[in-house]
């Protein structure tokens, strides 16, 4: 086998473990893709973010897609794509990934926003139950003349 010959298996073999590496990354995408659309149509319900199944999973997918952008961006993990079709299916998954992404942080933003509207109604409602049972003042002094109950002895 000549050096030329190898270095062709070589690259060809290379491009294969790219091309698998791109294909699993791409089927990582679409699993992440699938679990946010899956989350959005539980906030789009009203369900607090909180309830929420995904959320682990996606947690766990995301931290192996950011680790790989990270590898990626430190140069010790190249993905090259030699395959324009494989490419186009990366980039559109990453574009899908993005859009599902920002949907998912608005929905979790008005989710966090109902939540807080929640708990504050129920601060309110326990500040006017404690106000209305107690006769002393945030200061601390009677707020209301005390009522008393004992008898009259003049009768």
């Amino acid at each position: 086998m000549s050096v030329a010959q190898a270095n062709s298996q070589a690259t060809k073999a290379g491009a294969a473990t790219g091309d698998a590496r791109i294909k699993s990354l791409i089927a990582l995408i679409d699993v992440l893709i699938a679990l946010i659309a899956e989350e959005n149509a539980e906030l789009a319900k009203g369900l607090p973010a909180s309830r929420l199944k995904q959320v682990d999973e996606k947690n766990r997918l995301a931290e192996i897609f950011e680790r790989t952008v990270a590898e990626c961006a430190a140069g010790t993990t190249t993905l090259n794509v030699r395959d324009r079709i494989l490419r186009e299916q990366l980039l559109d998954r990453i574009l899908k990934l993005r859009a599902a992404m920002d949907e998912n942080l608005v929905r979790l933003r008005a989710a966090i926003e109902a939540s807080n509207r929640r708990i504050e109604a129920v601060m309110q409602a326990i500040r006017e139950q404690i106000a209305a049972v107690t006769p002393y003042g945030a200061s601390g002094r009677v707020s209301a003349r005390a009522v008393s109950s004992g008898t009259s002895r003049s009768a």
